[in-house]
């Protein structure tokens, strides 16, 4: 299983990494109601929900970043990490398992044991939303914590969005330092882009319950996307698509 860096170092695990003002942000009023009103489905207890922002986890060194949408109710609001105990991560953990890109095929508590090699995960947006659907605002008010994280990862070359929103997400936070047209980064499942600081852009369908029970995507399609997203961070710097 090749790992980016040294295998059990310090810096290879950086699970529960907290940026800066995110455990105690509450610029989202909606969203901060919304996860203190959900409630505690068996055999779990209301005490054992994490009910906040979720920070992102993984390899500091790692040259790939996976970014999805928003925590789920009873998943990662629940757990405390990214695609933890719900179905999305049921069926992601397996593959990027299988793909290299981390040290167990399960994922079911924060301190569960798992770690990430040569990946970081995070969300769009850090806290649960009402019906999965952000707001542009809360978007908006999440990006700061996305560009912390850019800046966290030194050897970042491969950002993979699950989904439409948290695509553009990206390319709105891109933005912000550069010009660049949406209508020229139009997003499929495996499309692949070049963004102006070199790093390179994939979408994916989200592993979401309901893509996955619609048939929009399904194991060969996700490591579709984790192959190329390998292909592409093992590329020397520089070289072009």
């Amino acid at each position: 299983m090749p790992a980016h860096g040294p295998a059990g170092s310090a810096t290879e695990e950086l699970s529960g990494m907290w940026l800066a003002g995110l455990r105690d942000c509450c610029r989202c009023p909606r969203l901060v109601a919304y996860r203190q009103s959900i409630p505690a489905r068996a055999p779990h207890r209301p005490q054992d929900y994490h009910n906040a922002p979720v920070a992102g986890f993984g390899d500091e060194q790692a040259r790939i970043w996976l970014i999805g949408l928003a925590p789920g109710a009873q998943g990662a609001n629940r757990t405390g990490r990214p695609f933890t105990g719900d179905g999305a991560g049921d069926f992601m953990y397996p593959l990027l398992h299988e793909a290299g890109l981390c040290s167990q095929p399960l994922a079911t508590a924060a301190d569960d044991g798992l770690r990430l090699h040569d990946l970081y995960i995070s969300n769009a947006v850090r806290c649960v939303p009402p019906a999965n659907r952000p707001t542009t605002a809360e978007f908006q008010a999440c990006q700061r914590y996305l560009q912390q994280e850019w800046q966290r990862l030194p050897c970042l070359r491969v950002v993979l969005a699950l989904g439409r929103e948290s695509f553009l997400n990206l390319l709105r936070l891109q933005q912000q330092s550069h010009v660049l047209r949406l209508a020229d980064y139009p997003f499929s499942h495996a499309c692949c882009y070049r963004l102006p600081t070199g790093h390179w852009l994939l979408g994916s369908y989200h592993t979401s319950r309901y893509n996955l029970n619609t048939g929009r995507i399904d194991a060969a399609a996700f490591r579709q996307v984790l192959d190329l997203a390998r292909k592409l961070a093992a590329r020397p710097s520089g070289e072009s698509g």
